[in-house]
């Protein structure tokens, strides 16, 4: 969870002051972006992992793209709670400085801070203390969970500072019911693994819409389909989380990748960094920083992409195709391929702007490959205007395929009233 140490010592005032959520609070008016502990370090932090990352964060440009954030994930805690106070404090030796410090030296660098908690007894990493670990059978139905973390979204209001609410409980009881009233974002799947999609049973369920055992290890393709149907729950500053990226730990390939951050995108997902920042390859460096599929996910619209069909292919895997709406009348196209094989496909306009109608259907489009670079070396080639389909497109083996298309003829700038 996004927050500051005095808004985690707040949680003692959440039923005295009024119930303002963090719908209410101005933030996340795009999806946020940042950088997490969790994937690439675990337990294994400290002051020094922490500083290190912002510099990185800074010096390698990725601060100009939009990742703000510097989030210090579980095993920031010492053994016990203040005394006096029962607060949670920082182990001694991970931390010498304190919290407070660290926060005032990512602030100096431009940058916010971010501080997990959990909702339980103890964090999952087993410290003592908002994530939701040893909830102790505090869930079943969305009321039980909506009461345990709205108590921490009254709490971060009421100190009456811009706090980023980001809400995990790995889709437990339908979080995109009731969380969309007290956070800025919620998990909706257990935690992610670098993996492109192998079924793994500690990820159990096919689907979240009523999962019992959200688990982890879930592959990224797995957390996709759990995302398909969920977009309808999120706007602006409201996010369905997709988990952290795995983008440069080593799991999957540069297809792989190119695809995890592309759907993160085009679903509207925080975009929250998990690799190791101070050591990225080139490779890693230039699909985080792919600046036109970042607009797509900071698209003011704050409409995910939706999945207009999923068709499985005899090799294994499928392909299905993702459209959605961006500001100024134009359109994100996805298509994806999770078969071992290259597939030829005809991306029909009929499909795509099947919820937009006849008229956008027989529009012509200038369509913008998000993955090619133009002459002056710039994120989304003009690959020319087409009407009806983009004919034969070739995807290969775990790719994807992303455009942007921009009407370029009257018919397709309005909807008819037939079409409503």
């Amino acid at each position: 969870m996004f927050s500051s140490l005095s808004s985690i010592l707040a949680v003692a005032l959440s039923l005295l002051i009024s119930r303002v959520g963090a719908h209410d609070n101005g933030l996340a008016i795009t999806p946020q972006m940042g950088w997490d502990t969790w994937n690439r370090f675990g337990c294994d932090i400290s002051e020094e992992t922490i500083l290190g990352a912002a510099q990185a964060i800074v010096s390698s440009g990725l601060s100009k793209y939009g990742y703000e954030y510097v989030i210090i994930d579980d095993c920031w805690q010492a053994p016990q709670r203040n005394a006096t106070t029962g607060a949670p404090v920082p182990d001694p030796n991970l931390f010498p400085n304190g919290i407070a410090y660290l926060a005032d030296e990512i602030h100096a660098m431009g940058l916010k801070f971010g501080i997990y908690s959990d909702a339980g007894m103890h964090t999952c990493g087993g410290h003592i203390e908002y994530d939701n670990c040893y909830n102790e059978g505090l869930f079943g139905t969305p009321q039980i969970s909506y009461e345990r973390y709205a108590n921490m979204s009254f709490a971060l209001n009421a100190t009456g500072r811009p706090i980023l609410y980001s809400l995990c409980n790995w889709g437990e009881d339908r979080p995109w019911e009731f969380a969309p009233t007290i956070a800025n974002s919620w998990r909706i799947s257990g935690d992610i693994y670098d993996n492109y999609n192998r079924y793994d049973e500690r990820c159990p369920c096919l689907s979240m819409l009523d999962c019992k055992l959200s688990g982890y290890h879930c592959a990224m393709t797995r957390i996709v389909d759990f995302a398909a149907p969920l977009g309808q729950k999120a706007a602006v500053n409201h996010w369905n989380d997709l988990d952290m990226l795995e983008v440069g730990n080593g799991g999957m390939t540069y297809d792989e990748y190119v695809t995890h951050f592309s759907m993160w995108s085009v679903l509207k997902s925080p975009l929250i960094l998990g690799n190791d920042v101070t050591n990225m390859t080139n490779e890693t460096l230039t699909i985080l920083t792919n600046d036109a599929i970042i607009a797509v996910n900071q698209d003011p619209s704050g409409s995910a992409a939706n999945r207009l069909w999923k068709v499985p292919i005899e090799a294994g895997g499928d392909i299905s195709l993702w459209s959605g709406s961006l500001t100024n009348n134009t359109f994100v196209i996805a298509l994806m391929n999770t078969s071992p094989n290259t597939q030829n496909v005809d991306v029909l306009f009929t499909d795509v702007f099947i919820d937009q109608g006849a008229a956008y259907q027989a529009g012509t489009y200038e369509i913008y490959d998000l993955w090619q670079k133009d002459s002056a070396g710039k994120w989304g080639k003009d690959i020319g205007a087409f009407t009806n389909s983009i004919p034969s497109v070739e995807i290969g083996m775990h790719q994807v395929r992303i455009w942007k298309a921009v009407p370029v003829s009257s018919s397709a700038t309005r909807r008819d009233v037939s079409d409503l």
